[in-house]
């Protein structure tokens, strides 16, 4: 890339969803879950290097529990380069705490992008240059830069953002004004928003001038800047979760999009895998499996000595992982967190999270 982009990836979150084999100490990122034996948060960082032009301009954010297990799976990452959060406070709090903190480094004209460590990428070329056409517009208009995706379905469970006014092309890509965020419709407002050619699905990828942003949070957040501006990371007890597109995306007048045709996917539940290794073969197995009379399912054994045995069963997900074994409807999988909930008020249960 031509236009230097500093990459900082979101690695806090849980990952609850993918329970059993996501837990406490070992989430989603640091998982494999196509078989490769490499782990998101590898892979993203091993993706983004290309960007950062090498480790010293790569960061990481995190939480306190699993940052040794970040420093153990990117053991070339400089220390300095890992923030690590004392609570989880949501994604404005970590973007703006990072956003500082690189600027203390790299100055505000320093070009930030903001990148979760769970998202797969199938066209790393188009990637790239989607990230080169929004560092351009980050940098000649003062834009908050998202990178929109081109839907695919009628998905509820993505956010949507609709393009507003067209200003022009970037590294050959169109990039719009915002005219506005929504959160996760219903399956007739999906519908409706993908007739009108007029929405991407919002992928929480971010990309803008650091002093760009640090203006925007102080006019329109500044209950989260301020605290972070006098005391760091001392101020995370004192701080509200909140996301950054409530924080600031749908405050600011400032926000742009640039819809992506790259390949992606969020890999937010066990249903990601089958879109990504279905394949033609009826059910998705990963680990030990004989099944009869099954179709649809979705099966992760991580035990090789052990077999997973299904008859007569469709559309399920089975995960067998350690002491704890899920079976639900592949349609179900959203209530997974519900169920986690309950082992969490039970403390004989604590030891399966």
């Amino acid at each position: 890339m031509t236009e230097a982009l500093i990459p900082v990836i979101l690695a806090g979150g849980k990952g609850e969803r993918f329970w059993p084999l996501s837990r406490r100490q070992r989430p989603k990122q640091f998982l494999s879950l196509d078989g490769s034996g490499q782990s998101l948060l590898q892979a993203t960082a091993e993706r983004l290097l290309a960007v950062a032009g090498g480790w010293d301009k790569l960061w990481v954010i995190t939480a306190e529990l699993i940052a040794d297990g970040v420093r153990e799976q990117l053991p070339e990452l400089p220390e300095e380069n890992i923030l690590v959060e004392p609570q989880g406070r949501d994604t404005a709090p970590a973007v703006t705490w990072a956003t500082l903190e690189v600027a203390k480094r790299e100055g505000e004209e320093a070009i930030l992008g903001f990148f979760p460590a769970d998202h797969w990428i199938g066209d790393q070329e188009a990637y790239f240059k989607t990230l080169q056409g929004a560092a351009r517009l980050a940098r000649e208009r003062d834009a908050i830069a998202t990178l929109g995706i081109q839907p695919a379905y009628a998905a509820t469970g993505y956010g949507y953002i609709e393009q507003g006014e067209a200003v022009g092309q970037f590294s050959g890509l169109s990039a719009y004004r915002v005219s506005r965020f929504t959160e996760k419709p219903d399956a007739a407002t999906a519908q409706e928003f993908i007739e009108t050619g007029r929405f991407s699905w919002n992928s929480g990828m971010f990309i803008f001038r650091a002093g760009v942003v640090l203006g925007e949070l102080a006019k329109h957040a500044p209950q989260v800047l301020k605290p972070l501006q006098e005391k760091g990371k001392a101020a995370y007890g004192e701080l509200e979760k909140k996301s950054i597109d409530y924080a600031l995306m749908e405050k600011t007048q400032l926000a742009y999009v640039m819809p992506g045709n790259f390949g992606w996917d969020d890999l937010g539940d066990w249903n990601a895998i089958a879109r990504l290794l279905q394949g033609d073969n009826p059910n998705v197995e990963l680990g030990q499996h004989i099944g009869q009379d099954t179709q649809g399912a979705i099966i992760y054994n991580s035990n090789e000595q052990e077999v997973i045995v299904t008859i007569g069963l469709e559309d399920v997900v089975i995960v067998r992982d350690g002491n704890a074994t899920l079976v639900v409807n592949k349609n179900r999988t959203q209530d997974i967190k519900k169920v986690l909930k309950q082992l969490q008020e039970n403390p004989d249960f604590n030891g399966f999270l």
